[in-house]
């Protein structure tokens, strides 16, 4: 898994910020992702102001929809 952060995001303490939010959001749903893929995560402007429970719901998500992620269900 990739992190990336582009100068729309903002300065650097709101990019660093952005790519720390997205690692720690990633954290869990690391063990149940599926094998076999690589994942690049970009930060966009919006994500700065986003509360890490907001982040890890939308990662959520965007794995469930690309079925990388299996369904509670």
């Amino acid at each position: 898994m990739g992190v990336a952060a582009g100068k729309t995001t903002g300065n650097a303490v709101h990019r660093n910020r952005a790519k720390r939010l997205l690692r720690e959001a990633m954290r869990p749903l690391l063990p149940s992702l599926a094998s076999g893929w690589d994942l690049i995560l970009i930060a966009r402007p919006a994500l700065v102001s986003s509360t890490l429970a907001e982040t890890r719901s939308a990662l959520t998500n965007v794995l469930k929809r690309a079925h990388l992620l299996p369904d509670e269900s």
